[in-house]
């Protein structure tokens, strides 16, 4: 018997009328880039984090010789805010190519937006990173301290693997260490060694006081970010310790520096004048606490930021005074 061959089947007709193919949408031009969008980048409302060591450990350093040293003082400050720029612009370069800044709730990245290529934010990094470098050496010339070279680079090297590099620290909840020891410890105590080349207890107090704040300001920031660094895999320490935990951990650090504030007050009297800063961070704390959408914590992080700095310019007064 002959074999049939078999014809294809064909597709059985759609009722009504066929669906006409979407066109596809225009891709979506970007605005081009500006010097403001550079400047935002930069993140100048973090500067307070860099102003605040300087004010305190400049303070301490008039306590042991009752001078002024301007030009260190003010080589400290530039080392402080290029090595603050360095930071900022190493973390949008870090989590823009990983990811992670794709679902920001506070302001765009420049290189998660895909306005300006990830070589250009690194290449906005490492110079500043080479301005912190260069004026540093000036000022170890300048004192003949040359193991300050040593305490220098390893700034340079936290700040880059912060966010940086295969396996970040920033990402695995050890950010707000770094903070506490380069933000506090190091950079105001060591803004009073270059100048006196001594470290009073003025300057250690200060440092702690000085780097509990920062941690606070970043404890805000991550605590805006939980969700979102959650999903990205940024285990930062408020991901690990949840709302709830954070919230406590904000609290101690606004809180703690004035408990500081106050034992200095008893030699150093215009130090009580700090307790004014304790309404800007209690305000900050009552938003932490009481906020329902993650773009409150913006007003909150303002806050703890000019509570950082508005303590440290008293305790300069109070140790000149």
């Amino acid at each position: 018997m002959a074999s049939r061959k078999r014809t294809p089947s064909r597709p059985a007709r759609r009722s009504g009328n066929p669906a006409k193919p979407k066109a596809t949408a225009a891709p979506q031009k970007l605005a081009p880039v500006t010097a403001r969008d550079w400047i935002g980048a930069a993140r100048l409302r973090t500067l307070p984090l860099a102003v605040s060591p300087i004010l305190a450990g400049t303070g301490a350093a008039v306590v042991v010789d009752g001078l002024f040293h301007w030009v260190l003082a003010l080589s400290c400050l530039l080392v402080a805010v290029a090595l603050q720029v360095g930071v900022n612009f190493a973390n949008d370069y870090s989590d823009g190519i990983r990811g992670t800044d794709d679902h920001r709730v506070g302001p765009a990245r420049l290189t998660a937006s895909g306005r300006v290529s990830p070589r250009a934010v690194l290449t906005a990094a490492l110079l500043s990173f080479a301005v912190a470098a260069i004026v540093g050496i000036a000022v170890v010339v300048r004192t003949q301290h040359w193991w300050m070279l040593a305490v220098g680079a390893l700034c340079i090297v936290a700040a880059w693997f912060y966010t940086g590099g295969k396996r970040p620290y920033g990402y695995s909840g050890l950010g707000e260490v770094f903070v506490f020891v380069f933000f506090g410890l190091v950079a105001t105590t060591g803004t009073t060694f270059v100048q006196v080349s001594a470290v009073p207890w003025e300057s250690w107090l200060s440092a702690i006081a000085v780097g509990f704040l920062a941690c606070g300001v970043l404890v805000t920031n991550n605590l805006r970010d939980i969700a979102q660094d959650a999903v990205a895999g940024k285990r930062t320490l408020s991901v690990r310790i949840g709302r709830r935990g954070s919230q406590v951990l904000f609290t101690v650090f606004m809180l703690l520096p004035f408990v500081i504030a106050v034992l200095i007050a008893q030699l150093y009297p215009i130090a009580w004048v700090s307790l004014l800063a304790l309404l800007a961070s209690l305000s900050a704390t009552l938003i932490v606490w009481t906020y329902r959408t993650p773009r409150e914590l913006i007003t909150a992080l303002q806050l703890s930021s000019l509570t950082s700095v508005a303590y440290s310019a008293v305790l300069l007064w109070a140790f000149i005074g």
